[in-house]
């Protein structure tokens, strides 16, 4: 009987490294499952945590079974869950050990101690995520991004829900460049009738992360159809903004207590605005001479 399963499994293993692998998951998403899918881009997201947790944990934070995790691995060559984790565990001892550390004190400390020390462990994991952020800013993709707004005619935001923030803190600083700054805050859902101005080459900025606010990714299919060019800040190179972006920035911000920081994303919008304000003074500084 021919095998009727329309996602033939990958081949290819092992990997040399957890990169090699998750270049693998990126080439072979599309085709995925709905739970694959969830798997694979919580893999690529939280590869840090997947150096740590057990198998009943990752299929906890996938909302999927173990079994699920299991299916994954083997689609992708390898034995197993252990195999996997593998991977991520010998970069995690070459790259991540600072992060790794406060992830474990932060679960032995999970439901106990006083507000100051509750204080101390939000701050720890901001720490570790701008240390992460450092570790795994591409220089040539962050280089490409400032180009990007450069270039553009007029820039525009949008950033929803939890991303809000950062879009606000864009708004503020873009204004004191010379760059007309449009921000779809969504004050009255106008953000479909402010579009109407946007013109083929602007450049939208677009702030989301899982479980991606619709909003946004309504507005950057609408963007994306007028011609505008889209430069995404998000948390996975398989999240649906990446998808259609020209440009993408990841970060990654660490949860403390169930709750996520916006630190590093907060400093990767700002390392834009300044890299923006320098490439624009540079060039006003060629053209008068100076």
């Amino acid at each position: 009987m021919k095998n009727r399963n329309p996602v033939p499994a990958v081949t290819q293993a092992p990997y040399t490294d957890a990169d090699a692998f998750l270049a693998a998951v990126r080439a072979g998403y599309e085709p995925l499952s709905r739970q694959l899918k969830a798997i694979a881009r919580h893999v690529e997201a939280q590869r840090d945590r997947l150096a740590l947790d057990g198998i009943q944990e990752t299929a906890r934070q996938c909302e999927v079974q173990p079994s699920a995790v299991v299916r994954f691995a083997k689609h992708f060559g390898l034995a197993g869950y252990s195999e996997m984790q593998a991977l991520f565990r010998a970069g995690a001892a070459r790259q991540l050990a600072p992060e790794g550390g406060y992830q474990q004190r932060v679960r032995a400390l999970a439901g106990a101690g006083s507000p100051a020390q509750i204080a101390h462990e939000v701050i720890g994991g901001s720490i570790a995520s701008l240390q992460a952020l450092q570790q795994a800013l591409p220089e040539g993709d962050f280089d490409a991004a400032v180009d990007l707004m450069a270039q553009a005619p007029a820039l525009w935001l949008v950033a929803s829900r939890r991303a809000f923030p950062v879009g606000a803190y864009l708004a503020y600083a873009l204004q004191h460049t010379e760059k007309p700054v449009h921000w779809l805050h969504g004050l009255g859902h106008m953000q479909e009738g402010q579009l109407r101005a946007l013109a083929a080459g602007d450049v939208l900025v677009a702030v989301s992360f899982a479980p991606y606010a619709s909003e946004t990714l309504n507005v950057v299919e609408a963007a994306a159809a007028r011609g505008a060019k889209v430069l995404a800040l998000t948390d996975s190179r398989l999240s649906p903004l990446a998808k259609r972006a020209d440009a993408v920035l990841l970060a990654q911000d660490g949860a403390t207590f169930g709750f996520r920081s916006l630190t590093s994303t907060l400093c990767l919008a700002q390392s834009l605005f300044l890299g923006l304000a320098w490439r624009m003074e540079l060039a006003y500084g060629k053209r008068s001479g100076d």
